[in-house]
């Protein structure tokens, strides 16, 4: 059905290295894999294998799950888009690691993958969100930071001149005209 890699840490693995819970859900157990170092694992390139074909409303979605946290979505893959490489942002560790039982088995990571309907879920590539995201922010604060320059102060209004946008704009196109690497500094 779908295999993975983790990028420099491993080679391709199939759906047998996966726990199955049912028709539609898996479980790649992380601390047989890596141990308590499962959020050194950033990436993960999810593919459909040849031979399955994942009906058009269909995607396997991917969620990881940190000790104590519940699954958070990744990202997923369809029969228009058969592979991905998604970022893997590990949720902060929950409380039930604190709760276990001395004897019990150790509370490890997780990562989920499932049969879902593809208008369900949200943004199929969510670390492409996230940068676009950062960009829009990065791009704001200068603005912002461009437009503070420039403003003066009446009584609880700030204000600034009229053509303040005009100058951001023309003067952060000459900039990124002149220096090829400026934009690239917005990303992180």
């Amino acid at each position: 059905m779908f295999g993975v890699v983790f990028p420099n840490r491993s080679f391709p693995m199939d759906i047998s290295t996966f726990a199955q819970i049912d028709t539609f859900h898996w479980i790649l157990d992380m601390n047989t894999f890596v141990g308590e170092a499962y959020d050194h694992i950033r990436e993960i390139c999810i593919f459909l294998l040849n031979n399955f074909t994942l009906p058009a409303d269909k995607a396997l979605a991917v969620y990881v799950q940190s000790p104590g946290s519940p699954f958070v979505f990744c990202g997923a893959v369809t029969l228009a888009r058969p592979s991905a490489v998604l970022s893997l942002n590990w949720p902060e560790p929950g409380g039930q690691m604190q709760l276990m039982a001395p004897d019990a088995a150790p509370v490890s990571a997780k990562i989920g993958v499932s049969v879902e309907d593809l208008a369900s879920l949200p943004s199929l590539d969510v670390a492409a969100e996230k940068r676009i995201e950062r960009l829009a922010m990065k791009v704001g604060e200068n603005l912002f930071n461009f437009m503070q320059s420039f403003c003066g102060v009446d009584g609880s209004k700030l204000i600034v001149p009229m053509d303040i946008l005009d100058r951001w704009f023309k003067k952060f196109q000459e900039r990124a005209k002149r220096d090829p690497e400026y934009l690239k500094g917005f990303e992180l």
